[in-house]
């Protein structure tokens, strides 16, 4: 697969400089960075939650978990981690498991952790379990702007 028709709209409707990094197919974003030879941290992974009134995507490191609690409280809801079928309800023309971190692209709330607003460079799963984004994290910003942003996640 190659990159979905809406990440690469998105993209080039935000009009931001991106690279797109390939690599052996992969399962996770773990797996994505390494097969990169890219710092796991540099990884922007979509983890995506759900409740009663709908989906919401939280952008956190690759080499961190999210703290689901802590996003559930952020957001007054009662949040649980989705399961596949509801990740491929939201991002229909992704591979599942490989979903970007761009829920505006989507028409999904997200939120990012503070941790990724620091970073000169950041990439992210597009939307396959082959190829990466690679952004300025200027330009990353950019793609998420009017996220929620707060401390979501682990920081061991």
């Amino acid at each position: 697969m190659t990159m979905p028709t809406t990440v690469k709209r998105y993209l080039d409707q935000c009009g931001i400089a991106y690279e797109l990094v390939s690599h052996p197919a992969t399962g996770s974003s773990h797996e994505s960075a390494a097969a990169a030879h890219v710092d796991e941290d540099r990884v922007a992974k979509a983890v995506i939650l759900t409740d009663a009134e709908g989906g919401v995507i939280v952008v956190i490191p690759g080499d961190k978990w999210v703290k689901v609690h802590a996003v559930g409280a952020a957001l007054g809801r009662e949040l649980q981690l989705a399961d596949e079928g509801d990740a491929a309800r939201y991002f229909p023309d992704c591979d599942p498991g490989a979903i970007p971190p761009l829920g505006p692209a989507y028409d999904m709330e997200i939120l990012l952790d503070e941790a990724l607003t620091r970073r000169a460079f950041v990439y992210f799963e597009s939307g396959d379990h082959r190829t990466l984004v690679k952004t300025s994290g200027d330009d990353f910003l950019a793609l998420l702007e009017g996220a929620r942003r707060g401390n979501f996640c682990d920081q061991t």
